[in-house]
């Protein structure tokens, strides 16, 4: 792993959409970090986005970013199913990667990139920064402290709205090639994500998928899947961007000597067998923290503060010479149960992974 000796971690964004604004107000918020260059193939986007950001330096072509010997890190804001291409050009060029999630819309694409990052001594990191609110990340906490007990019960439900203009303004989104899919691997990937780092790795799945209300998209804007987990507990997936007006994402953790549920991100069940003092603070405040990750109609009403907690800890891991906490493995995992999804419900049948 080439280590971080910078004190002032230079970064470089390829890919001006919607979420590089996030990427890019989260490094310029990161006292060690400068956002130095920007690259998209539409020039003026990138144009734009450099005005936008105060940053000099901006491209059409990725390839002259990634000359730059002073960009340290390069985060990766193309459409999903482009990344792969960029990763690997970003890794050959011994830039470490940040990749917004999914970090490829495939197993295989995912593999070939970290098999390239590998080779080339960098790291690659996945953007999963829900684990980054408190909120969610006291519940892993109290999992590994044995307060559920042996875990029973895992739900993820995500019951969001995404109008026509939603899909119809970008040429990629709703496409299996360019999205990988739709409800799940887009809008639902952050929950089923948190739903394995509790639970624990995926042992099968049954499912269903339907177009409900977009019916000029290539993919599912409805899925529900059946989770058998390896620990021997089950669990329920179900995504959406055809629930209006846009309702609530739920998390349910159930063990057999307690139940958490968290629903837009404020904790509204915490109760255990045995109490703890920090219990009732949780109960009475919803939470550690009261945080807002954005609105379940509104894809960019999101902050950035989780992405700059997730890069600051990525810097720290860089510096230290360490992989990121969310790796290209890591990161591979949510992607590997979706298309498991996709398969069992293209096929009817159980899939294990």
């Amino acid at each position: 792993m080439n280590r971080l000796e910078k004190d002032k971690v230079q970064f470089g964004i390829i890919g001006c959409g919607a979420i590089a604004n996030i990427h890019a107000m989260a490094i310029k918020a990161i006292e060690n970090a400068e956002l130095k260059a920007v690259a998209d193939v539409n020039i003026d986007n990138a144009r734009k986005f450099a005005e936008r950001h105060n940053i000099k330096e901006y491209y059409s072509d990725y390839r002259e970013l990634l000359k730059d010997r002073d960009i340290d890190i390069v985060n990766i804001c193309t459409p999903s199913g482009l990344r792969e291409d960029v990763a690997i050009a970003s890794a050959r060029a011994g830039k470490h990667i940040i990749a917004e999630k999914p970090v490829e819309v495939t197993v295989e694409k995912i593999d070939r990139i970290i098999a390239e990052c590998k080779r080339h001594n960098v790291a690659l990191a996945g953007i999963f920064n829900y684990r980054y609110n408190k909120n969610y990340r006291i519940i892993y906490d109290t999992i590994q402290k044995g307060r559920f007990g042996r875990l029973i019960l895992g739900d993820v439900y995500i019951k969001w709205y995404r109008d026509k203009e939603y899909y119809t303004s970008s040429g990629w989104r709703g496409t299996w090639k360019f999205d990988g899919g739709g409800a799940l691997m887009n809008q639902s990937i952050h929950f089923i994500d948190l739903l394995q780092w509790y639970m624990g790795p995926v042992e099968s799945v049954k499912a269903y998928t339907a177009q409900a209300v977009h019916r000029y998209i290539e993919t599912e804007d409805l899925g529900i899947a059946i989770v058998k987990f390896k620990n021997g507990a089950l669990g329920v997936i179900e995504g959406s961007t055809a629930i209006y007006p846009g309702l609530y994402d739920r998390v349910e953790i159930h063990g057999e000597n307690g139940s958490v549920l968290i629903e837009d991100s404020r904790i509204v069940r915490w109760e255990f067998r045995d109490q703890e003092p920090l219990d009732q603070k949780i109960i009475e405040e919803k939470g550690l923290e009261t945080f807002d990750l954005g609105s379940s109609r509104d894809p960019m009403e999101i902050p950035y503060e989780l992405h700059k907690r997730e890069i600051e800890d990525i810097i720290n891991s860089l510096k230290e010479g360490k992989n990121p906490s969310i790796d290209g493995y890591e990161a591979r995992k949510a992607v590997e149960i979706i298309t498991a999804i996709y398969r069992a419900g293209e096929t009817g049948e159980e899939v294990r992974l």
